[in-house]
């Protein structure tokens, strides 16, 4: 199994759509095959370290993350990530069971 954290700081001008960036997150849920769980959420605290939202999705095999990269499910999702993004920070690595 794969894990994938992703973690965004928003543009300001973009804080006030954060519940709506984890809808779109949820969107995805049981949509792309491979993916077994998806997570998201906003920061509630704000500390100086806080990020804005986070992103935990877990796949099957290495196979099928790299197959929700470009999956059509998935690519409106990263597109508006990308425009509202003022940065990210992502951890992938493979679940030793």
């Amino acid at each position: 199994m794969i894990r994938h954290i992703v973690m965004f700081k928003i543009k300001e001008e973009y804080k006030s759509e954060i519940p709506q960036l984890v809808e779109n997150f949820y969107g995805m849920k049981g949509r792309i095959e491979g993916m077994v769980s998806l997570e998201a959420g906003a920061d509630f605290l704000g500390s100086e370290r806080s990020y804005d939202l986070a992103l935990i999705t877990e796949f099957t095999d290495r196979a099928a993350f790299d197959a929700y990269q470009t999956h059509p499910v998935h690519l409106p999702v990263k597109k508006r990530m990308h425009e509202v993004r003022l940065s990210s920070v992502a951890c992938d690595y493979e679940i030793k069971e």
